[in-house]
């Protein structure tokens, strides 16, 4: 399976990747994507927890937009950012504190929030949860 892990540093930046290699490249990540076409998915076994670690996978990337399966164990998160498009997180497990604009939701298995284009976000693991980002660019 075609994971890669980030170790979190304490400020909740990347501190290494763990599963990729320079001599694997695009290619290979292409062929990992193409493996998952044409079949049923079970999203939440496409990735596993990590220790310490924000796991992810891409299962489709497109000119257009991404699907990114994501596994974050607890205390793990993503630093607030913004991002050009709408970028929708669908929990699959756990669940996830998604702050927007200052604003925080709890956002639980089965359930999604999209967070607006242009906006300040940051996603943080209280408890261990996976999620579905799906980035649509217009």
């Amino acid at each position: 399976m075609a994971e890669l892990a980030y170790a979190r540093d304490s400020k909740s930046r990347p501190a290494r990747v763990v599963g990729s290699s320079p001599t694997t490249g695009i290619n290979f990540m292409e062929n990992k994507i193409n493996e998952l076409k044409a079949r049923n998915l079970d999203l939440e076994k496409l990735i596993n927890y990590q220790d310490g670690s924000v796991v992810s996978r891409e299962i489709l990337k497109l000119p257009t937009g991404t699907l990114t399966v994501f596994a974050f164990d607890a205390g793990q998160g993503l630093s607030e950012h913004t991002a050009p498009y709408d970028a929708t997180v669908y929990i699959l497990d756990g669940e996830a504190e998604v702050k927007i604009s200052g604003q925080i939701h709890i956002v639980k298995k089965g359930e999604l929030i999209i967070m607006p284009a242009g906006q300040p976000h940051s996603l943080k693991a209280q408890k261990r949860f996976k999620m579905l980002l799906i980035m649509i660019k217009s």
